[in-house]
């Protein structure tokens, strides 16, 4: 029986990196066959296409709704057509069945899914616009459980619950320590059921912690057992910006810890910068379209631009979450 396009390009590029793998290896002194296998590390980049688009992304879903809308083809070309992340909370139902149908959709198409796990309990409990989260430690592990292992052998990119080392002013110590424990078990579980899964932890952004603070938030919330870390969710800064503060917390985490980590940065609302405020300040921009490289190991749309931060600034009476076509709109042209 014939292979699928995908499944012939896939195949073709595991033979490659196993074939590249194996000219790595070591020779040892003894026969070959005596030798132990080597495991090749996760490479979801190498594992498939390109970044995955999302045709069911909200900027996508009001555009086709809306087709006499005078901003809908510009919002269809300029951001519904883009390669962005899913986010999954609460609202998504059953976690699993709603991660592997998104992950199969990916997987059908040979691109690589970009998923954020946004449940921790006591979710943005200092920012309070985004609050909420799973009831309880025992219920989020159940929660992330089910969401790693409804990825599997699949490949993704997953950050893990953006904003919850740097919202520490609010929490007690015990609180820290708590939270710092429902991150390192997420971690746990995607080794265990996600094997080809790079799973980041979120470091804020340059103007709200210092690095060598940072740095230590991510130490105590298991960033050795993470593949990176990412800068700038929802949030404004230059790319330059983030790529200095990255650097910052990595030569701390390189100094105090003796290891660094790779990094991605959060481009889909800093094409104009930050003009100091987070939450739907007017005038900002779209930035640079997913991509690998670009200053960091990659720079890619996690938050999706018209999605609303809250009932504030430019997007007054609205909830965290809800796409607002007139803020996506003056988001492509920057006014």
């Amino acid at each position: 029986m014939l292979r699928s396009t995908t499944s012939t390009g896939r195949l073709m590029r595991t033979l490659v990196a196993s074939a590249f793998a194996c000219l790595l290896l070591p020779l040892g002194a003894g026969h070959p066959a005596t030798a132990a296998p080597a495991t090749a590390p996760a490479d979801p980049i190498g594992m498939t296409s390109g970044f995955y688009t999302d045709p069911n992304s909200t900027p996508a879903v009001w555009a086709a709704a809306n087709p006499g809308d005078g901003r809908a083809a510009a919002i269809r070309d300029n951001i519904a057509s883009r390669s962005m992340a899913r986010w999954f909370g609460a609202w998504s139902g059953d976690i699993g069945a709603a991660v592997g149908s998104y992950v199969g959709a990916a997987d059908a198409a040979d691109k690589l899914p970009v998923l954020i796990a946004y449940n921790i309990p006591g979710r943005d409990a200092c920012g309070g616009h985004s609050g909420g989260g799973a009831g309880t430690p025992s219920a989020y592990r159940t929660w992330i459980s089910a969401f790693a292992s409804a990825i599997g052998s699949r490949p993704a990119l997953v950050v893990i619950e953006p904003d919850s080392l740097g919202d520490f002013s609010c929490l007690s110590q015990a609180r820290i320590d708590e939270r710092n424990g429902m991150l390192r078990d997420a971690l746990d579980r995607f080794s265990a059921h996600a094997p080809n899964t790079w799973t980041y932890l979120d470091a804020g952004n340059p103007a709200w912690i210092g690095a060598a603070t940072m740095a230590q938030h991510l130490e105590g919330a298991g960033a050795r057992q993470a593949h990176g870390f990412t800068l700038n969710i929802s949030n404004y800064y230059g790319t330059g910006e983030n790529s200095a503060y990255g650097n910052a917390i990595n030569g701390s985490l390189s100094a105090s810890y003796g290891y660094t980590k790779p990094y991605v940065i959060d481009t889909s609302r800093n094409g104009n910068g930050s003009n100091g405020e987070w939450c739907n300040p007017g005038g900002r921009r779209t930035g640079a379209v997913s991509q690998t490289g670009g200053g960091a190991e990659m720079l890619l749309w996690l938050k999706t631009p018209g999605e609303s931060d809250g009932d504030c600034g430019v997007g007054a009476g609205s909830v965290a979450g809800q796409f607002l076509p007139e803020v996506a709109y003056k988001m492509i042209y920057g006014y």
